[in-house]
């Protein structure tokens, strides 16, 4: 299947900015005294709504219509199995959406060298998890834009929601360890590279190769991936920021956004 220039680096450039949202998350945590747990759990909810709402509507609805209800199901719970996979084989070494806040910097001043150590190689390690947990949303985010833009567009969103908090996870161990702000906010860069990564890996082994077909079986395998990433990650994040209903309300927004910009597009 080939697609034009114009398609790819739209689909890049969205997949690019989700990725550097990571930077986003590191620059909330040296430029803000508290943290909005409001804010988080409405915003994390909401990129949980998206992803789900995308997925079940337009992604495998469209994948069964091309591909068939059989070929389409199997190829979704392949989508769960892979991101599953990833989950199992490359855990992070704490959970990057667990609860953390920018005031904890304050108590953390007075850290000892072995102990500093110990939270770099921390920083170091969820930095490596959370980039290589980031290709296939990478390779989602991409395969979506290139189907189609409006869609793309949200996933963009709502991936670069779901970074931030991944940004805050591997930028505190590393500000904690190295007292150098511009260090842990490289770092958390750079775990956000391989969201684009992912869309590289995308458009070099499976794209060229693809029918409308196998087209189809893809965004059903996309699909799965964002389902397990939502129910997964962000909806527990959401919920452990403290404001249960508020997340619930995220969700349901993110849900009737999405439903408008189907109508719309």
């Amino acid at each position: 299947m080939m697609t034009d220039p114009a398609s790819f680096f739209m689909a890049f450039g969205l997949t690019l900015l989700a990725g550097l949202s990571t930077g986003l998350g590191s620059l909330m945590v040296f430029f803000t005294r508290r943290t909005s747990t409001r804010f988080l759990s409405a915003a994390l909810g909401f990129s949980a709504g998206v992803m789900l709402f995308v997925s079940f509507v337009e992604l495998f609805s469209g994948a069964m219509e091309v591909a068939g209800p059989p070929a389409a199901t199997f190829a979704f719970f392949c989508g769960v199995g892979v991101i599953a996979l990833v989950d199992r084989l490359v855990p992070y070494p704490q959970n990057p959406h667990e609860v953390r806040k920018v005031e904890a910097l304050d108590g953390e001043i007075d850290k000892g060298e072995k102990e500093a150590e110990g939270l770099y190689r921390t920083g170091l390690l969820t930095a490596a998890a959370i980039a290589l947990h980031n290709v296939p949303e990478g390779m989602a985010t991409f395969s979506g834009a290139l189907l189609d833009p409006g869609i793309g567009v949200a996933i963009a969103v709502a991936i670069a929601i779901h970074n931030i908090p991944e940004g805050i996870a591997v930028s505190v161990p590393i500000y904690y360890a190295t007292r150098s702000r511009r260090t842990a906010f490289l770092y958390s860069l750079l775990s956000g590279l391989a969201e684009p990564a992912g869309a590289v890996v995308a458009f070099l082994l499976l794209l060229p190769y693809l029918s409308g077909a196998v087209l189809g079986l893809l965004f059903a395998a996309v699909a799965g991936i964002m389902v397990f990433v939502a129910v997964d990650e962000l909806l527990p994040a959401a919920r452990e920021y403290g404001e249960a209903h508020l997340s619930v309300y995220g969700l349901v927004l993110g849900m009737a956004v999405m439903a408008g910009v189907l109508l719309v597009v």
